[in-house]
Formats: C-alpha cells, structure tokens, sequence
C-alpha cells in the first residue's frame, strides 16, 4: 500500500498540476481552395477578390469557424491564364477537394469541362451561364441580365441610338451576345446599334474605332470589356471629343481602377451594380445589414468596398454556410444540392433563390444603374431595381 506521506506529495503534485494551464491545442484550418488572377490582365479583379476573402475568414474565424476550426481560402495566382487555371486546378481535383473557386470568364470556361462529375466550381464571375442542375455554379446576376438592365435605363430614357465597342475575349463576347439578344426584344424595336466595333484586350490603342462611332452619332456608347482594356478605350473617348453616357461591366466598378482612371473617367459613366454598392437604394433590410457588414469589415481592414469583393464575399459566405451544416467532412455532392435547393439567403449582392435561378440565385431586381461621382468619391444611384426609374 501507499505509504501516508507518499499519498500526500502525489495528492499535492495532481493540485499543482491543475494550477498548470495546459497548453492550446492548435486547430488545423478548413482550407477552400482559389484560383485567382494576381498579376496580368485581370488583376484588378484577382486582387478585389481576395481581399473579399480575407474579410470572409475574418467574420467567419472570430463567430468560432466551422465546428470550431477556423477557414482559410488558399489561393494561387493564375497569372491571368487559362492555361494555368486548367493546371491548377487539376491538381486541386487530384486531391479530391470537394469544392474550388476561380474567378474570370476565360478561367472558368476553360475548367468547367473537367468537373462535369464534380467537385463544384463556383465561378465569381458573371459571365459563365452553368447549366441546371451541374456542378458550376456562378456569382453575381448573369451578364445577359445586367446588360438587359443598362438597356432598359436607356429606353426610359428616351435613348434609342446605341453604339458598341467590344473586346474581343470571352468577357466582352458575352456581354455583347447580352446586349444583342435583349435589343431582339420586341419592346425594344425602336432602339438600334448604330456601330459595333471590336479591339483586342492586348490593343493599346482603339482610336479609329472610336472615330467610326462618332461618325455614326450615337446616343450612348457600350464599352464591353472588364479590366485594363477598360482604360484603352476611355482614354480614346475623352480625345475623340464625344459626350454622351458610357455604359460598362460591373466588373469594372472598381475604386481603385477609378482612382487610376480619374484624368479620363466620362462624366457619365454608368455600371449595373449590386446594393452593397449603393445600400441607400436598396429596401430589403436582410440585404442592407449584409452590406453593412461587408462594408464594416473591409473598411477596417483599409479595403475599399466596391463590387469585385462583394462577389467573392457573397460565394464565400454561401459554401461555408453549407461547411457549418454539413461539417468539414462535406462532400461534393451535398454542396450541390445544398446550393440548388437554399431560398432566402440574404447577400451583399440581394436575397438568394437557387429554386428560381439555379445556379445563380439572383434576378434582375438586385441590379441598380449606378454612376460614378467624382465629387462623391464614390458611386450613386441613377436608377430603381432592374433599371427602373426613381
């Protein structure tokens, strides 16, 4: 038997090793995969995006993470290529990640068909349209809708003569195939494309093209392009003389690119944009907390919260929403159907319904014309939902 006296220094030992705060127990995080392009062509985008992120792990890791472990989004810079997305995300599905994100229209295009079978893709992007029912998904209102809605403003308007210049990638194909198919429309017969012009992304300079549009005396000018290829073309429309309203992609309704582009940003530049954009027109009070929110934290962290984070923050939110439900073990497939079957999530971005737009979950009534005021260093609305007025 245990002697007395040794009874009492073990007694003792166990006292003082509970006085002993014990080590923490580090908690590997839950790692979500993104591709995103950091430097080249798209890098106003791929950076806008990842500061996104780092918001979303922000909010996320301080309410406790996901079961108690904290996320953290892995990114790889693309470097603008399609090419390399294809690569890298290759490696992602050789170690069976359940889901990834990549970011431009070319990116995606080029991966989407090596996840028929899974795991889901989630583009932040626009402009891919996934089909129903698949494993893709896509952030943001479709292009073809956004465009519809720039189209409507003008026909409120009164403006019938539109001219177009276009590049000549994926992003600005799309969004031109957008604008020809609401103008098929039958209420919109009186309104017609007065020039239609193309550059190429790389082009560094599109003054004859924008020569024939000022021949051709339009009303309002789309410039269809997301990125640098942007301030091509607004240089070359400030040194044409012309003075009407631009319309361009939301995925130029970048604070830093308007800050770079100040010496020739139009008077009236004009963007169809998400509420967090301009959260004084929106109405649903769900949306409106969100956008506070978002804007709350990247503001602390010196981010400017324009619309290219709001479309990473809002995918974000959406897969680890799914990750708390379904744990860290979740699989591909019940990301899936948790995606396609969720209504009434309320985003940066407007009130999600995959049931009525699969893939997607926003309308048009979540897009605003808005315009870039100078004065106001920052946007404002010139439009209801949907394009409507006032």
């Amino acid at each position: 038997m245990m002697s007395s006296c040794l009874r009492v220094v073990v007694c003792a030992l166990f006292a003082l090793a509970g006085l002993v705060p014990r080590a923490a127990v580090a908690v590997d995080p839950y790692e979500i995969n993104v591709i995103l392009p950091l430097t080249g062509t798209y890098a106003f985008v791929g950076k806008g995006s990842e500061a996104g992120l780092a918001g979303v792990e922000h909010v996320v890791n301080a309410s406790g993470g996901v079961n108690g472990r904290p996320i953290k989004f892995v990114v790889t810079d693309d470097a603008s290529s399609p090419q390399n997305s294809v690569q890298i995300a290759n490696a992602l599905m050789a170690k069976g990640v359940p889901v990834f994100f990549a970011s431009s229209v070319q990116d995606c295009g080029a991966i989407i068909p090596l996840v028929k079978d899974g795991p889901v893709l989630y583009c932040l992007t626009p402009g891919v349209h996934p089909a129903a029912g698949s494993y893709v998904f896509s952030a943001n209102v479709a292009s073809d809708v956004t465009m519809a809605v720039g189209i409507r403003y003008f026909h409120r308007r009164g403006l019938q003569r539109l001219a177009i210049l276009a590049s000549t990638d994926a992003s600005g194909q799309d969004q031109e195939h957008g604008v020809d198919d609401t103008l098929a429309r039958p209420e919109y017969r009186d309104m017609t494309i007065v020039a239609r012009e193309h550059f190429a992304p790389p082009d560094v300079s599109v003054s004859a093209q924008m020569a024939r549009i000022k021949a051709a005396n339009p009303q309002a000018l789309l410039i269809l392009t997301v990125g640098t290829p942007l301030a091509t073309a607004l240089r070359a429309f400030g040194d044409s003389g012309l003075d009407l309203p631009v319309f361009t992609s939301n995925g130029n309704s970048t604070y830093a690119q308007m800050k770079q582009y100040a010496a020739f940003v139009p008077n009236n530049l004009l963007f169809p944009d998400q509420p967090e954009i301009v959260p004084e027109a929106v109405r649903d009070r769900g949306v409106r907390d969100a956008a506070q929110l978002f804007t709350k934290t990247l503001t602390a962290e010196n981010v400017k919260p324009d619309a290219v984070p709001a479309n990473t923050w809002d995918a974000a939110m959406l897969v680890v929403s799914a990750v708390k439900k379904f744990g860290t073990g979740i699989t591909a497939q019940q990301l899936r159907a948790y995606l396609a079957g969720l209504r009434g999530f309320a985003g940066v971005m407007g009130r999600y319904d995959f049931t009525a737009v699969p893939q997607r979950g926003l309308t048009e009534q979540s897009v605003f014309v808005v315009r870039w005021d100078a004065q106001r260093d920052w946007w404002q609305a010139v439009s209801g939902a949907a394009g409507e007025a006032l």
